[in-house]
């Protein structure tokens, strides 16, 4: 990245044509944008953020548990290492403050519009057009969609929740006002963040219920707290902490980056290793309940070795039975038991193929994103769609976001949009967008590939499509950052205005 960064600063010293830029969201991926942009000397971007702060997915999760299934050195940009981790995976407001840490480090706010929310985005008149929410309009010759991927939640129309006589919402909008001590409380959804969740309710709960659809695979990595005497040296040694995100890194690359793609040894010593971790359920009813039909890794798979003793305490129930409706005083399942309680959360999660919308878009030719993604979302190489000039998304569809980082992704597709901006500051072209032959073949590519992922061995999950396919990167990320490194011109479009 610096070798790209120095040749664009002399491109614009030597009166090369400032790109206007807009980048949409605030989160993970918008801020390293952002970051990107200023290493290189360019100054005229907008990051529009819809919240009144930055953060994304680590500002709306508040819910008690939180935490990443990322390992905490591995989980920073690789050019701003973090030694204030407390823990091997970090809970959600060390991730929020590191991210808040950097964006005041790189003097973010002056470019940063907060309380944006865009609604509609079209290219006209040679360029990007877009309107917030409040009616601010703002025009761009580039614009990069850094929206996330799970952002848009996912609630589930039960009968009768308007009846519900407690408490209620969502684990994205946690209400902190309600004290949860001594209470019934209920949870719908067994993901990540209900697993996540089970334990610290169980502590202060009367009555914790677990209402599970489909049970999930727990790989036992401990979450180990990291001593004040090593946070002390990681500060006075940052080498250490460079050390450990190459570790990492390796790890997740050769462990379950290697096992979801491909059977073999590593797939096979993550399925051990989560049946291990299963028999810790000492009761076989109980552990028949939570025991997956599909093998570790169909779903991302869930780090803890905390779940399964909290769901096993007296004051927590496991619900299979599915939700009938909503009642007054409790969930009703389809056995017709009434489950009392005094709080429903929602770990029903997001919406994973919403990207950008609900904002409206429309690119060349008229085409609006409705139409482009008529079959699904589709993107080539992840990053950019045809019709849609100089259009880019950070973790768009077909990303190897499987138990991967996403900001090193993200990373390796702002880089390759770094690169794309220095050819149009080298008059290489004023547009550029996928040939629709090169998306056809990517995809054709992918889906020959994907029948010998995990994520097509039996199990439904918010990667999979309406057709149940999944909307993956069907090799390593390894492979993903290689094929990356460069533009391959030849499968875009550059015209000239």
């Amino acid at each position: 990245m610096s070798n790209i960064s120095k040749t664009i600063r002399a491109l614009k010293k030597n009166g090369a044509k400032e790109p206007r830029i807009i980048i949409m969201g605030a989160g993970m991926s918008g801020v390293l944008m952002g970051i990107n942009l200023l290493k290189a000397g360019l100054t005229n971007f907008t990051i529009y953020e819809k919240r009144h702060t930055i953060g994304g997915t680590w500002r709306e999760n508040t819910y008690p548990g939180i935490a990443c299934d990322i390992p905490s050195y591995f989980y920073t940009y690789s050019f701003e290492p973090n030694p204030n981790w407390t823990r091997r995976f970090p809970p959600g407001s060390e991730i929020q403050a590191y991210f808040e840490r950097v964006f005041e480090k790189y003097q973010l706010a002056s470019h940063t519009s907060f309380n944006e929310e865009i609604i509609n985005t079209q290219h006209k008149d040679g360029q990007w057009h877009i309107e917030t929410a409040s009616g601010k309009a703002d025009t761009a010759d580039f614009i990069v969609a850094a929206t996330g991927v799970l952002h848009k939640i996912n609630q589930p129309a039960f009968e009768g929740m308007e009846d519900f006589k407690g408490d209620t919402f969502h684990t994205a909008r946690w209400n902190h006002d309600i004290d949860l001590k001594d209470k019934k409380i209920g949870i719908i959804g067994g993901g990540s963040t209900g697993t996540q969740m089970v334990e610290p309710l169980s502590n202060v709960a009367k009555n914790l219920t677990l209402f599970q659809r489909t049970p999930q695979w727990i790989f036992p990595v401990p979450d180990k707290a990291y001593s004040a005497l090593w946070i002390k040296a990681v500060k006075r040694f940052p080498s250490l902490g460079k050390g450990l995100y190459r570790i990492y890194k390796f790890m997740q690359e050769r462990t379950v980056g290697v096992a979801t793609i491909k059977p073999g040894w590593n797939r096979s010593i993550l399925n051990k290793a989560c049946q291990w971790n299963l028999n810790h359920v000492k009761d076989a009813a109980l552990r028949a309940k939570l025991t997956p039909n599909y093998e570790p890794g169909c779903k991302r798979l869930v780090m803890s070795t905390s779940f399964y003793p909290a769901i096993q305490k007296p004051n927590c129930s496991l619900v299979t039975e599915g939700i009938d409706k909503i009642e007054a005083n409790g969930i009703r399942t389809k056995d017709g038991v009434l489950h009392e309680l005094d709080i429903i959360v929602q770990a029903t999660g997001f919406d994973g193929f919403a990207f950008m919308r609900p904002m409206t878009m429309q690119g060349s030719d008229n085409t609006s994103l409705a139409s482009a993604w008529e079959n699904g979302p589709r993107a080539f190489r992840a990053i950019t769609i045809p019709n849609f000039p100089n259009f880019f998304m950070l973790n768009g569809p077909s990303s190897p976001i499987g138990n991967y980082s996403l900001i090193a992704i993200a990373e390796t597709q702002s880089t390759y949009i770094m690169q794309c901006i220095q050819k149009y500051m080298e008059g290489g072209f004023d547009y550029i967008e996928p040939k629709q032959e090169a998306v056809d073949s990517f995809y054709d590519t992918v889906h020959k590939a994907l029948p010998g992922t995990i994520w097509t061995t039996g199990c439904q999950s918010w990667y999979l499509d309406d057709k149940g396919v999944p909307l993956l990167w069907p090799w390593s990320p390894q492979r993903y950052a290689k094929e990356m490194s460069q533009p391959n011109f030849n499968n875009y479009h550059l015209k000239k205005a």
